[in-house]
This record gives C-alpha cells, structure tokens and sequence, in this order.
C-alpha cells in the first residue's frame, strides 16, 4: 500500500503514517473546521480580479516576459477553453454554451486562432510549451477536422513539444473511437473523463445518463492508442447519494484502474449557477451524509494503493503526479494539481484565465462579447490583477503549503528577504487550533501538515490569505450594525 505521498526533506516519517478516514473522525474534524473557502488555483483568486484591469495591462505583462524570455528558458502552459455542450448536466458550474447547433463551433476555432496569433506576436516566436489542455465545455463537441485545426494553429504559433503533457477533457457520452483516434492522431497522450456517479437515480437527478460499458469503452480505445494517462473525475454530494450506492460506483471505477482521481465535493450554489436551480434540495444528502461519503471514499482508494495527493486528488505511486510530489515539483494552477515547474500559463478562449508573470488576465465571459472584442483585431481581457510584493510571496507560501504539505519558515523567509515569523506572527497563532486538532505541526524551522491535515488543506491556507481579511467583510459590515446576508461565494473546503 502507498497511503501517502512521500515529502520532500521531510525531517522525520511521521508525515508518512497512516490516518484511519473514519466517518466519526471526519465528521469531528469538519464541525469544527469546514467553512467556505477558495481551492487556491491561483491566488489571489479569482473573485479578487477586477475590471480596472485591461487589454493594456496584459499586453504589458506579456511585453515583459518576451523580454526576458531567452535568459528564463521558462516552457508555457497552454489552456484552450472549449465551452459548447450538448446536453446540460444540472450539477454544473463551469462557463458553458448548451447547443445542439454543431455548426455553432466554427466560428468560436476560428477566433480561438486569431487570439493565438495576437498573444503569439507579443510573447515571442515559437515560444516552448511543456503542457497543453483543452477543457469546457465539452472539447469533443467539436468535429474531427476542427479539432485537427486547433492544433495545426496552437502548433503554428508556438512550439509544442512532443513529450510534453497533451491533455484533453472527455464526456464518454460524446467520444466514440472515431473521435478518439483523432486526439490521439494530433498529440493527445492524457484524457480525463468526467464520470460523477454510475447511480441511475442520481444520474437522471443531475441530467447526465452516462453507462459503465460507454465509460469503459472510451477508457480501452484510449489505452489502446496509447494515452499515457487517464483520470477520471467524481462528485460526491449530489442528490440520491448513499455510501452503498456510491461504493458501487467505486466499484465499476476501480475495476477500470485509472492512473488519477479527482473526487470533488458538490457545491450547491443555485445563486451563482442556474441550472442547479434544477435540483431538489431535498434530495441533497445531510452535512453528515456526505461526509460518510468522503470518509469511505478516501478510505477506499488508499486501501486500493493510490497515494492522496491532498484535497480531492489521488493517483497511482507510478504516476507523474505522484512522483511529482514526492520530488518537491508539485504545482497548483486552474486545472488543480500539475507536474509542471511554474510556469507562465496562457488560456485561450471564452471565460479563459492567463497568468503571465505577476499578472492574471481573464477574457470575456460572454461568447458573443468574446467574439466582438477578437473581431475588432484587439484581445478580449474582461478583467484581472496585478500582483503586489506581498501578493507574491503569500502566493508562493500557499503554493507549497498546498503541494507539498510542509514549510521551512527559515529557507522561505530566506529566499524572500524576510523574518517569516515576524512576517507572519498573527497567522501562525491563528494556527494554534489548527495544531491542537492535529492538522498541522507547528515547530522551531517548519510547518508540516499532517495526513488528516491534507483534508482541509484550504482551510490552513485560508490563515495565509491577506485578502479574507479585507476591510468591507461581513464580520466588519455586522460591527457597523449593518444587516448582512451571507451568500458564498465559495465552496465549502469538505
């Protein structure tokens, strides 16, 4: 068995013994600790971004990079955002187009390879790429010779390279060997595939009808073509689900051994994401409930012999995530966890989000506003954010909290030029109760989250978060005597 990951320099192998996931211990760890809060793909995140940020901002963060790319030697990440679906599945909050309309697609990879060849001539030429993935939506709504085009213009404009990571979003419902071929034939060599739950109850709760025979076809095609890696992506929470029903879901997943996991909590926030306005609350399983069910399913997995990566990740000892971290290389980024050094990160697309240098840029959320702003011959940034210097290094301080799960306070505060534990006297005593639960250790050099800890990852980053502690909170609103309706604006971190 390989329950966790092994830290890099890791002082002593009391970060490597095993935590029982048992439910009443879940269940205790979050009354006290579950809160809603950021997953920190980036940070600061994304809700901070604001529309003072523009065209001009991004081109001059990518004016900066092309100047001091050639001494970086830095690859890029690549993200192409693919929103059309066919079918709306209720649970969804991604930015998404429901069509049926197939022609609808040509306009948006036309316009996908303008905004390549804008961003490409600011950058520099032929710029490495180590990673390229294309996400949605649903990337294989587009037809065969579409997708050819995408990658004939990603490769134009920059230098993808053959061993880099290539991967790709799948819907098994809209992938058939055909389609798959084709990814395979233009450089894909990973595929995640969105499963959710094999229950037909919860499957028609949620609008997606999906069988384990269409799943494990796509999951053998690809194997059989020669992609490297498959994951699969489950949510837990969502409405019907039991801890029986869902262990035989786990079941089927298991029998089909995929290389990564990501199981990730429902959030219902019918607020923010309309179709989920669709789902009967009542249907929903209790706070208790759907602890029980993350509890068997970590429980499960690690019995399996996959290594908890930390939150809601998990994948085999021999894969490039696993070995990642166990070689201090993991990274955060929009996709979640990544094997890539951090590197600058350029998205494409409808919604999509770039991070170059010490600025984020995302474009326009509507498509129609999107195409309008391409069209013009200009880039399509909505809005972002320049990073401060102390943005930088509590960015850097959560990265490795999150990726590798410990802290040396004295190298950190090293590299930074700073006194970490002057810098941050008020954050590491609101880890105290953090500590006294058991989730972290606090000690004279490093901070080391514990096994249970990786659980609630968020929630130890969210005491390095400068930005929840804004003037204008609700905690500031109720001491003015101000009314405050709380609506999240997050997920909560179980």
């Amino acid at each position: 068995m390989f329950p966790f990951a092994k830290m890099a320099d890791t002082p002593s192998a009391e970060n490597d013994t095993a935590f029982r996931w048992s439910a009443p211990q879940v269940r205790a760890l979050a009354q006290r600790f579950d809160t809603y809060g950021p997953r920190y793909t980036s940070y600061p995140t994304a809700d901070r971004f604001h529309n003072g940020f523009g065209n001009s901002d991004y081109l001059d963060a990518l004016h900066r990079r092309a100047a001091i790319a050639p001494a970086l030697h830095a690859p890029l990440s690549l993200y192409m955002h693919l929103p059309f679906c066919a079918n709306l599945c209720y649970y969804c909050g991604c930015n998404k187009v429901i069509t049926k309309d197939r022609s609808r697609s040509a306009r948006y990879v036309e316009t996908l390879a303008r905004e390549m060849a804008m961003v490409a001539s600011q950058i520099g030429p032929l710029r490495r790429v180590t990673q390229l993935h294309w996400g949605g939506g649903t990337p294989t709504f587009l037809a065969h010779d579409e997708m050819r085009a995408v990658m004939a213009a990603t490769r134009e404009h920059f230098d993808v390279a053959n061993d880099g990571e290539i991967s790709v979003e799948l819907d098994p419902r809209h992938a058939d060997d055909a389609t798959l071929e084709v990814l395979a034939e233009i450089g894909f060599n990973r595929a995640s595939l969105g499963i959710q739950d094999f229950d037909p109850d919860v499957q028609r709760a949620v609008h997606r009808i999906q069988s384990v025979e269409e799943t494990r076809r796509v999951v053998d095609t690809a194997r059989r073509l020669g992609l490297e890696s498959i994951s699969f992506d489950l949510i837990y929470g969502l409405p019907y689900q039991r801890t029986e029903t869902f262990n035989a879901t786990l079941d089927r997943v298991l029998e089909m051994a995929p290389d990564r996991l990501s199981v990730y909590s429902y959030a219902h926030l019918p607020h923010l994401f309309k179709a989920q306005r669709r789902i009967d609350m009542f249907t929903l399983p209790t706070a208790d409930e759907k602890l029980d069910l993350l509890a068997m399913t970590v429980e499960r997995l690690v019995a399996e012999g996959y290594v908890y990566i930390g939150m809601d990740h998990f994948a085999r000892p021999d894969d490039a995530l696993a070995i990642a971290q166990r070689e201090g290389r993991l990274q955060r980024n929009f996709q979640g966890y990544s094997t890539h050094a951090d590197c600058d990160m350029l998205a494409f697309g409808v919604s999509a989000i770039s991070r170059v240098g010490d600025v984020y840029a995302q474009n326009e959320k509507d498509l129609d506003a999107y195409y309008a702003r391409i069209d013009a011959g200009e880039l399509a940034v909505l809005r972002g954010m320049s990073l401060t210097p102390d943005d930088h290094v509590r960015r850097a301080l959560i990265g490795e909290l999150m990726c590798g799960f410990e802290l040396n306070m004295r190298a950190f505060g090293a590299r930074h030029g700073l006194d970490f534990k002057r810098s941050f006297a008020d954050e590491l005593q609101a880890l105290a109760p953090l500590e006294e639960a058991g989730l972290v250790k606090v000690g004279d050099e490093r901070i080391v989250i514990t096994p249970q800890g990786r659980l609630l990852v968020r929630r130890i980053a969210m005491v390095f978060d400068a930005h929840l502690r804004e003037a204008g909170t609700e905690r500031a609103m109720e001491a003015e005597g101000k009314p405050v309706t709380f609506v999240p604006r997050y997920s909560k971190v179980v």
